[in-house]
């Protein structure tokens, strides 16, 4: 038996025989299970992994049904009533249990770390480097395990590719080399390695000018798009070809494994130029994270996780299982740490726990332990007196801070701080970072004018650092803006006040901000039609993303349909405690009261008192559903609480 994931998942029996997998779902369990490498997978992780939307009532069932689809696949002579070998129960889960040589991703993983070892084992290598057909997992789409192996495969795969070439070319046997590496670059402009082994096989067969030009272009890749000045290998072979030397190795092997400008310190700048760069800086730094941990280094596994400082402005997660995971590294280090790790480490791996465990995302228990960390990392800093250190820290209190409704004021203070900080101690992004969130939190206050003053100084800031994906917050800020002066005299149509909204969403769709992105438009939209009393946008069109659950019942009520309004509002979960708990909490209400539910508007209104004086939805600084206290006047008087 065989089993093929570098490509498409498949496998085979021994004379070669393809077997019936049969659909996604069943190949998708397969696939997931050779990502454990042999550990138990539990039927809850399976189930989460498979659907990361609500799970069907039947999923484990459903489950249940696949495993014993790929049992009669991959076993079809096992005689009735003997247990599986291959695909075997264990625990509360399942696991497979194959020889690591019948699983191609394995085998690829296990040629690797001989070759690292082992220069002997080059050809081994370029073996296993031949047996990729594609990307791994191919078609497992929309899964985020699948996605967060393929980017650690697509790492170790690109890491494998300059490997195998500077063990060749250390050895004189470059040939061939050239159309290879030139590929390598192409995909993978950024690591400056690539550049390096592609320049020494081009000089290795007699191309001097062409190796020069190459370093020439990686000088001018790294400076214009990452601005990154060459580093010390890239100079070092320049200038060894200008003297008629002999180059050098280049990279520096197996004693950094992650390489020396593709991990952290890339993926931090490729951040701030959103877009493809920014997922790629994500599933770069979860690669590093792994890279790290697998050394057994714990000072370093510290310093590639709290190396990330990326000021974070969102409540929601882009990538929810990548953040999870990125957290759950974190914890683990710390433990490892234990009570004796420096402090500036532990700063760093609070602070990330706090930064990357966004409320909307997370179960009570781990909001405590977020907002735990936050607390931690804040006090640590200050004793510290590390003002790069706290502004971090604080950037972690800020997005744990939507404990509750009507708290505007408070994260006013952080942010006033945050950039404060940033101000005098020059550094530039946090300084943007504390503009943001300055500027919404004067919109959740209805101060559109001092949020307008703190939009353009982020905007000054973002010219002068190159951040792209600011003025695109900004444009939805104005956007906002315009939505509630269309509800003043003489103002402006709620036609343009929508055509404000849309401009902004489709500058937002290639920002590389899901988490952001995803239902925000609609819940605008509807927002603008609360403020003018009109019915729910009901374009079937519109996704309406995570806030679905509280949108739903104010769209079926405006269809005429009560009895599935009142089922939808009884089935709406409390709102999680984000940027958008106001507006949802306000959608709750307006449905209630619509429906003559006193008991649901009586939970409303007590959400709601706190934030009396804010503008719901105006928190995230994007949109606005109108004031607050509108919403909590009508709920009180419904719940008889006024």
């Amino acid at each position: 038996m065989r089993i093929n994931v570098l490509g498409a998942v498949r496998a085979f029996r021994d004379d070669g025989a393809p077997v019936p997998l049969g659909g996604p779902r069943h190949r998708e369990v397969l696939g997931r299970l050779v990502a454990a490498e042999g550990r138990m997978v539990t039927t809850d992780t399976l189930v989460d992994d498979l659907w990361a939307e609500q799970p069907p009532a039947r999923a484990v069932g459903a489950l249940r049904t696949f495993v014993a689809a790929l049992r009669r696949a991959l076993e079809p002579d096992r005689p009735p009533r003997t247990p599986p070998r291959v695909l075997v129960t264990e625990g509360p889960g399942y696991a497979l249990r194959l020889p690591r040589e019948d699983i191609d991703a394995h085998r690829f993983q296990d040629a690797l770390t001989r070759a690292r070892r082992t220069p002997g084992e080059v050809a081994a290598l370029g073996e296993a480097l031949a047996a990729w057909r594609g990307p791994a997992y191919a078609d497992v789409t929309g899964s985020a395990w699948a996605e967060r192996e393929r980017a650690r495969l697509e790492e170790l795969r690109a890491e494998a590719v300059e490997l195998r070439a500077r063990l060749l070319l250390d050895r004189g046997e470059g040939a061939g080399l050239v159309s290879d590496l030139r590929d390598h670059v192409a995909v993978h402009p950024w690591r400056e390695p690539a550049w390096t082994l592609l320049a020494r096989a081009l000089h290795h067969a007699g191309r001097r000018a062409d190796a020069l030009d190459t370093l020439r272009r990686a000088r001018a890749t790294l400076a214009d798009q990452l601005g990154l000045d060459p580093g010390a290998d890239l100079l070092r072979l320049e200038t060894d070809i200008l003297n008629g030397a002999a180059p050098s190795a280049t990279w520096t092997g197996p004693g950094v494994p992650l390489g020396p400008r593709t991990t952290v310190d890339v993926a931090r700048t490729l951040a701030l130029a959103g877009g493809d760069a920014l997922v790629r800086s994500r599933s770069d730094r979860l690669a590093a994270i792994t890279a790290a941990e697998r050394t057994g280094d714990l000072a370093l596994t510290a310093r590639i996780i709290g190396a990330y400082d990326v000021p974070a402005l969102w409540s929601r997660a882009d990538d929810s299982a990548q953040s999870r995971a990125v957290v759950e590294a974190a914890v683990r280090t710390l433990a490892a740490l234990g009570p004796d790790a420096p402090a500036d480490l532990t700063v760093r791996l609070l602070a990330t726990v706090a930064v990357e465990s966004r409320s909307a995302d997370l179960t009570p228990q781990k909001r405590d332990r977020a907002r735990g960390a936050a607390r931690r990392a804040e006090a640590l800093a200050r004793d510290l007196g590390d003002p790069a250190l706290l502004v971090f820290a604080l950037n972690g209190v800020f997005l744990q801070s939507f404990t509750r409704p009507g708290l505007a004021a408070a994260r006013d203070r952080t942010g006033a701080e945050i950039l404060d900080l940033a101000t005098a101690h020059d550094l530039p992004a946090f300084a943007v970072l504390g503009r943001l969130v300055r500027l919404q939190s004067a919109s959740a206050l209805g101060d559109l004018d001092t949020a307008s003053a703190h939009a353009e100084a982020a905007e000054r800031l973002a010219a002068a650092t190159e951040a792209p994906l600011v003025p695109v917050l900004t444009a939805w800020f104005r956007a906002r803006a315009v939505a509630t002066r269309s509800t003043e005299p003489g103002g402006p149509s709620p036609a343009t006040a929508a055509a404000h909204y849309r401009a902004a969403d489709e500058a937002l769709r290639t920002a590389g901000m899901p988490g952001l992105h995803r239902g925000l438009l609609p819940l605008a939209l509807l927002g603008l039609r609360l403020l003018h009393g009109r019915p729910a946008p009901a374009d079937p069109r519109l996704d309406r993303g995570p806030y679905r659950p509280w949108t739903e019942p104010l769209l079926l009520l405006d269809q005429g349909r009560e009895a599935q309004a009142r089922t939808a509002l009884a089935a709406a979960p409390a709102p999680p405690p984000d940027h958008m708990q106001e507006a949802l909490w306000c959608l709750t209400a307006r449905a209630a009261v619509r429906l003559g539910d006193r008991d649901t508007a009586a939970r409303a209104a007590t959400a709601l008192r706190a934030a009396r004086a804010e503008h719901a939805g105006a928190a995230s600084g994007l949109l606005t559903l109108g004031p607050v206290a509108a919403y909590l006047e009508e709920a009180e008087e419904c719940a008889g609480t006024g």
